[in-house]
């Protein structure tokens, strides 16, 4: 019985956890392997947009309590997503109308308009904080657990348990759902394919007659609606502070760049390597290694690589190494 409490730890504190994190990095990947890939340029004020995004769903989520509204066992921010998703829209085309479009039209440098992100994502971060506040809040409502350790130890007989949160559940559904989603619009519509056609060469696309304010304008949506997405369920998952977002963007853009930027495929696989190396080298393998070593071999320490407190210097490292060694990415996007 040992290995397969072995196996359940292991599911229970790395697999599971990185995978839903992992979720949350590739859906915030794909957003900003969108704005590379089609408008060109890097956008350090997408955790923030990721911020914005879960602040207007909050705010919804709470009027929606307020009036009695909920979907029981289901987090009522559920409900309140498109709501978010479309003031999200609104927003971030707000943003372009007023300030990227004009260096756009200029055909400024991309290093120009990586600087004019990085101010927007200052403004982005003083809006939210304004709103609704730096602390943590909390939104998450509902059951908490699809089934909990006592549950399955009760099911089981086993001495180490596995617990599923609803939250981790309801990402990994959604993101498969919205992945799929965005792989057929992008593959197998008019828009998509226009989007694909502009982002491989944009003067043979105007040539074409593609409209590049159209594909520029509906980029920004998609990309709100991503946003959205990461930051709602990374808020469910674990809690929303707007300074948490700004952390993000590290490994958001490390998934992105491991993967390849400009390649949806590779910002998947890319948010997946590194959640998945954040989990398992700050992870304290102590309990796993009880169970799967004989007494005698037994670790008398954490056997923990890094604490948890540099979980992000972990993605610094694996970026380091990318652009070092293979600066186009596993899946040969653009090279950065």
């Amino acid at each position: 019985m040992e290995p397969i409490n072995a196996i359940v730890a292991l599911m229970n504190f790395v697999v599971i956890p990185a995978t839903a994190y992992g979720a949350q990095l590739a859906l915030g990947a794909l957003g900003v392997t969108l704005v590379y890939g089609i408008l060109r340029f890097s956008n350090f004020a997408h955790g923030d947009s990721m911020a914005f995004g879960a602040m207007a769903t909050i705010l919804f989520t709470w009027g929606l309590q307020a009036l009695g509204i909920s979907l029981g066992p289901i987090p009522t921010a559920l409900l309140a997503l498109p709501a978010g998703i479309i003031v999200t829209a609104l927003f971030l085309l707000g943003t372009d109308r007023v300030v990227y479009r004009f260096y756009r039209r200029q055909k400024a440098n991309p290093v120009i308009l990586v600087i004019v992100s990085i101010g927007v994502m200052f403004i982005y971060n003083g809006v939210v904080r304004l709103i609704v506040g730096p602390g943590d809040q909390f939104f998450d409502d509902g059951a908490r657990f699809i089934f909990t350790v006592r549950d399955f130890q009760a099911w089981t007989g086993l001495d180490e348990g596995f617990g599923l949160r609803t939250s981790q559940a309801i990402t990994l559904i959604t993101a498969v759902i919205v992945v799929a989603a965005l792989f057929w619009f992008l593959n197998r519509t008019r828009t998509g394919k226009s989007m694909r056609a502009f982002s491989d060469n944009e003067d043979l696309a105007l040539l074409s007659g593609i409209n590049p304010e159209r594909v520029v304008a509906v980029t920004w949506v998609i990309v709100a609606a991503l946003a959205t997405l990461a930051g709602v369920l990374y808020g469910l998952d674990k809690s929303f502070k707007p300074f948490t977002y700004f952390q993000l963007l590290l490994p958001i853009f490390a998934a992105a760049i491991v993967g390849g930027l400009g390649s949806p495929v590779g910002a998947i696989a890319g948010g997946f390597v590194i959640a998945f190396s954040e989990v398992t080298i700050t992870y304290a393998w102590k309990r796993v290694l009880a169970y799967a070593m004989p007494d005698s071999l037994e670790p008398s320490n954490l056997v923990q690589l890094l604490s948890t407190d540099y979980k992000f210097a972990v993605s610094f490292m694996i970026l380091v190494v990318v652009l070092l060694f293979r600066p186009t990415g596993l899946f040969k996007g653009k090279s950065v």
